[in-house]
């Protein structure tokens, strides 16, 4: 038995490509369904996001297993070529099958080294697969490994700490900032996509309240209530500054809204609090000399850029930890799947063993007349001891071989020395 992989990724296809062979909802059903069933294909799962499509199997013999699974996703879109398939899909066997999910788990495959959201779909495909048992023995096992493997990554490493978004920099630098936001409040000003994403991430780390301000007032009144806060007018926002911690710029204004001499009066107002204002505005809606008024922190888009850039080298630090992490597991599962093909030989080959005992022991037994039951099991243990001696040395070679990389050049001799039938 072999575990293949055939897949694609943001890696090796674009969107308009990867979004023809996807699974969702009952197509993911129906086609490890259909998969399963096919010819070779003993196990398989599919797991389907909107960056990647990988069908992961076990199959008697790799090769076919592949031709199969390549069989299969043609099926999937038969206006296209198995050669334009080929063009975008990697192919793994074995380890390096094992590895890959490994990675794809942990999130190092990832667009965006560290995200979270992979660990959760990898488990709905898992789900999904027991549910309709198109899994066994084998993927079980390497699915609730790559999902251990991955939460290791986690543990042991900061892959999933420092923010890799911009949206998320900007409420990563207010947490410093206030420590604390639970008691501090927000100005959300206009409804810039970034920007409103800042809010979404500033309302989950529990700011207190946010409040809206666009020239669109509609707008404005259904982003606050996405939020649970409240609206001011556009025209009164510099008023709403006195009082709020947290202002984020994000509309689309040609010039400055918010200029020098306008948050000069706002922080004589404010009695110098601290004010945080984030301006993801392009071009820039928050006049950059504002920055040296005392107790006002004011960054732009580029000045979050390098918060981003700085995480992401932060994070491919930990990456190379969680390889090493990746490694250490790979060896152990591949120890595992390994042994798997030298237990039906051990086993054969020790039910071979004790049925020619036990068949010329009768025969033995038949000619000698006058035994007592003593007797006769001082010869039965007699027998039994001289066959677990003979054994002894080939089993123990047999499980050794099992973590060597000639493990199968063993299991197919002891076959072949033994004439042991394993199916």
């Amino acid at each position: 038995m072999e575990i293949i992989l055939v897949g694609l990724s943001h890696k090796t296809a674009p969107v308009e490509i990867r979004e023809k062979i996807s699974f969702q909802g009952d197509r993911l059903r129906e086609g490890m369904l259909r998969l399963k069933s096919a010819d070779e294909i003993m196990e398989c799962i599919i797991l389907s996001t909107c960056n990647r499509v990988e069908i992961y199997a076990t199959a008697i013999r790799a090769e076919i297993g592949i031709a199969r699974v390549k069989e299969f996703l043609h099926s999937n879109q038969s206006d296209m070529s198995i050669e334009w398939f080929e063009q975008h899909f990697y192919i793994h066997k074995n380890d390096k099958a094992v590895r890959h999910l490994f990675r794809v788990t942990s999130s190092l495959d990832s667009m965006v080294i560290g995200e979270p959201q992979i660990l959760g779909q990898v488990k709905e495909s898992f789900d999904m697969a027991l549910l309709n048992k198109t899994t066994g023995v084998v993927l079980n096992k390497l699915f609730k490994k790559a999902l251990s493997v991955a939460k290791r990554v986690r543990t042991e490493t900061s892959i999933g700490e420092h923010a890799v978004s911009i949206s998320y920099a900007a409420v990563e630098l207010a947490r410093k900032i206030f420590s604390d936001l639970r008691a501090r409040t927000g100005l959300l000003l206009g409804a810039g996509e970034m920007g409103t994403l800042a809010a979404r991430y500033l309302v989950n780390n529990g700011i207190k309240e946010i409040v809206v301000s666009t020239r669109n007032y509609e707008r404005a009144l259904q982003l606050a209530k996405s939020y649970n806060g409240r609206v001011v007018p556009f025209e009164e926002f510099l008023n709403e500054l006195i009082k709020v911690d947290v202002m984020i710029c994000s509309t689309g204004a040609p010039d400055y809204i918010v200029r020098f001499h306008d948050m000069k009066e706002i922080m004589h107002r404010r009695k110098n609090r601290p004010l945080f204002i984030i301006d993801i505005s392009v071009p820039r809606n928050v006049d950059p000399e504002i920055n040296r008024l005392g107790n006002v922190f004011l960054y732009d888009i580029d000045d979050l850029q390098s918060v981003v850039e700085n995480n992401l080298r932060n994070r491919q630090e930990e990456a190379r930890k969680g390889e090493a992490i990746i490694d250490e597991e790979v060896d152990v599962f591949i120890r595992w799947f390994k042994s798997l093909d030298i237990v039906p030989v051990i086993v054969a080959l020790r039910e071979k063993m004790e049925d020619i005992r036990k068949r010329e022991l009768e025969k033995t037994l038949g000619k000698l007349k006058g035994l007592s039951p003593e007797e006769r099991q001082v010869i039965d243990a007699l027998t039994t001891s001289i066959v677990k001696k003979i054994l002894h040395s080939p089993l123990v070679t047999l499980k050794n071989s099992a973590q060597s990389s000639n493990g199968l050049l063993y299991v197919e001799a002891a076959k072949k020395l033994f004439d042991l039938d394993t199916e």
